[in-house]
């Protein structure tokens, strides 16, 4: 399952292993989600610091992307499914039914799988969360916005000059940090990533490695990932689902090299999964 073996992943959790954490900027209690009378997540209770990268690991169809979507509300949009629980960005309760979720999905920018930037310009797909929102009040302030992002992003030198080139021309790479460039134009506070380099070629994916270790001084981000080699490399604490229930979460460096759970164990050592 693995192309590394175990003791390269614990190496790389290890030199990942952080001195210190912040406070949770996102708390889960008693989550459960429902599709119908499929019970998909089941109890989980979770804290995720600010300021840092939170992995959650599984197997396929474990929960992992279902509890991701919980945290803007994404699963509202499936009209048979139902979230018990309570999630808190900060002190905010987001399934508060005053809660405009428009405005929390501003606060929690979305990253995909597969890249999917507008049919626009360059300019305009980092522009247009701000527009909408109404973040800027001139053609400078947007201006400076759209600079600032896609050199957030790490993107800025290789495309400053095509700024109106579609974004749907650049690599794939370059697709899906415009995509992140995109949602950190509207200053979210946490930012989610559901596999968002498993449609890329190594290359590219360690440039959004190495952007998702700069931008966690400045956002909370939540990565999914099948990669435990990928969640020893970017993540802090680490987060292993298994058939919806959320079985073990601690420090990168303890999940990789001393779970506590049987389960965790197995799956780490690739005995299933």
């Amino acid at each position: 399952m693995n192309s590394l073996p175990t003791f390269e992943i614990a190496a790389a959790a290890t030199a990942n292993a952080p001195a210190t954490l912040g406070r949770p900027k996102i708390t889960g209690r008693n989550v459960n989600v429902f599709y119908g009378e499929k019970h998909a997540i089941k109890d989980v209770n979770v804290d995720i610091p600010e300021r840092s990268v939170m992995a959650f690991i599984g197997p396929s169809g474990c929960g992992k992307s279902t509890f991701l979507r919980c945290i803007n509300r994404m699963n509202d949009t499936i009209a048979i499914c139902r979230v018990t629980g309570g999630i808190h960005i900060g002190e905010q309760d987001i399934y508060d039914k005053s809660l405009d979720v428009v405005q929390l999905r501003a606060r929690v920018g979305m990253v995909f799988q597969k890249p999917n930037p507008f049919p626009k310009s360059i300019y305009e797909n980092v522009a247009y969360g701000a527009r909408i929102h109404g973040l800027v009040r001139s053609k400078t302030d947007l201006d400076e916005v759209v600079e600032t992002s896609l050199r957030k992003a790490s993107l800025w030198n290789e495309v400053k000059d095509r700024l109106h080139d579609s974004g749907t021309g650049l690599s794939g790479g370059q697709q899906q940090r415009l995509c992140i460039a995109r949602a950190i134009a509207v200053s979210p506070e946490v930012i989610l990533m559901d596999e968002p380099c498993s449609a890329l070629d190594p290359i590219a994916t360690a440039r959004i490695e190495e952007l998702i270790d700069e931008l966690k001084q400045n956002f909370t981000i939540v990565i999914v990932t099948h990669s435990m080699q990928q969640a020893a490399r970017v993540s802090q604490r680490t987060a292993f689902f298994h058939l919806g229930v959320l079985v073990e979460e601690g420090t990168t460096d303890q999940i990789f090299t001393n779970p506590v759970d049987t389960r965790t164990r197995d799956y780490i050592t690739g005995r299933f999964g």
